[in-house]
């Protein structure tokens, strides 16, 4: 049991307590955040509105910003003694160089993360953070912030797959908290002034202050969700589903469900995960939209009938949601994305039977890494009867280099930079003409 636990049972819960045993269920236990987040035992649920909006921020900056933190405590601790709590050495790092606070106020509250009796890490605690907060910033403006907050797998497959320039961009895009983006019905003009949104090229909104998402106008009378802009694109590439048969395959938690539907999709969602697809519902009940919802194994499911269309949004390392998901980093490597790209293989071909002639799939990661997209384009080609259909940025209103010269749509988070950025995303869309190639 760790001192932080110890001392959790002893004195009442607070914010950066809370914000503590995050850090440390991400960075100590390999739990994903969001996971963390909904977990009762940890009390963030119990937080007044402020003090979670806090403790998001706090815990996310310190991941962002993870190997920055760790560079400047390296400077002042060569060595980690036993029962010193990296947890409050890093958040209280994180406050005085990242977020400003005051320094008697960062370096006292990380202090008390300890109890009184523990005179010996408190006092080492004290003394370091006091280093920091004189000589922090000075080393911090030093530092190569785009690198220093990468793990080294991802950055060389990164290089490796776009180049020196790419990487970096797509790792300083990583260093800013994304905005939040939506999805509307209609009237996206309309919708945008009332939210006080910037209307996209793409069609989608954003705003650069997310605040109480629910308190929004139109939240409760269901006419918008909440949907990355590079989320929103891989539906388009269906092209007209109106009226159509639509398989949403992996469809939890149902962004890409609700954007078929309002496309008047006649859509069946399809996920292995009861509480995900509930969380589906809820949200197709919220925007007064339907779908048939069914929980399957995608590999092993015998659908009652082919599809029109079919859009599989496939398991993923979903690196290209760091800028979301702060501790996925710190959660993946190259060993689980071969395994998911793997998985991703035997999803496809899953996939493809389940499509009439002349339908067209649509796969898609929100993935960076080539071994979950660019990589697979062998394997769709290959497949009977398969037709890529080029992406065409102006139709989906993103720069015309986030389409690859195989036609597949291939975004970044740099991509926007300007505007806040954008999920990396890998899709491409297949039509599966009448009759199969013939053998060569």
């Amino acid at each position: 049991m760790s001192d932080l636990t110890v001392t959790a049972k002893l004195v009442p819960p607070n914010p950066r307590r809370i914000a503590a045993s995050l850090l440390d269920g991400v960075l100590g236990k390999g739990r994903a955040l969001d996971d963390l987040l909904a977990d009762r035992t940890i009390g963030f649920r119990g937080l007044t509105d402020r003090d979670r909006a806090f403790v998001r921020r706090l815990v996310a900056t310190a991941l962002r910003r993870r190997g920055q933190v760790d560079g400047v405590l390296r400077k002042f601790l060569t060595l980690w003694p036993k029962g010193l709590p990296r947890e409050a050495l890093r958040l209280g790092t994180t406050e005085l160089l990242f977020l400003d606070a005051p320094p008697h106020a960062a370096v006292d509250s990380a202090v008390d993360l300890m109890h009184p009796e523990q005179k010996k890490p408190r006092g080492l605690i004290n003394a370091v953070l006091r280093k920091v907060a004189a000589e922090g910033a000075a080393i911090v403006a030093q530092q190569d912030a785009a690198r220093q907050n990468t793990p080294d797998w991802l950055w060389r497959s990164w290089e490796q797959a776009y180049g020196p320039d790419l990487a970096r961009d797509i790792a300083q895009a990583h260093l800013q908290e994304a905005p939040l983006d939506i999805s509307v019905k209609g009237d996206a003009a309309g919708w945008a002034e009332r939210l006080q949104a910037e209307l996209l090229p793409s069609g989608c909104l954003r705003r650069q202050a997310a605040g109480a998402v629910e308190s929004l106008p139109g939240y409760d009378d269901g006419t918008w969700w909440i949907q990355d802009a590079a989320a929103a694109l891989p539906a388009k590439l269906l092209g007209d589903v109106n009226g159509k048969t639509v398989a949403d395959l992996c469809a939890a938690p149902g962004g890409k469900t609700a954007q078929l539907a309002a496309m008047g999709a006649q859509v069946m969602a399809v996920d292995r995960s009861d509480p995900r697809l509930k969380r589906l519902k809820e949200n197709l009940k919220r925007l007064h939209l339907k779908a048939e919802v069914r929980t399957a194994e995608i590999e092993h499911w015998q659908p009652p009938h082919v599809f029109d269309a079919v859009l599989l949004d496939a398991p993923c390392s979903a690196t290209g949601t760091i800028r979301r998901h702060p501790d996925l980093p710190y959660l993946k490597d190259e060993t689980d994305v071969m395994k998911l790209a793997a998985l991703q293989q035997r999803l496809i071909n899953a996939a493809w039977a389940m499509l009439k002639p002349g339908g067209k799939l649509v796969y898609c990661v929100c993935s960076l890494q080539p071994e979950e997209g660019e990589r697979h384009m062998p394997l769709l080609r290959a497949l009977a009867g398969a037709r890529i259909v080029p992406a065409d940025a102006a139709m989906l209103g993103v720069p015309e280099d986030a389409v690859t010269l195989d036609g597949a749509l291939r975004t970044l988070p740099c991509h926007w930079a300007e505007r806040g950025g954008m999920d990396g995303f890998f899709a491409v869309c297949l039509e599966k003409t009448a009759a199969p190639k013939a053998a060569t």
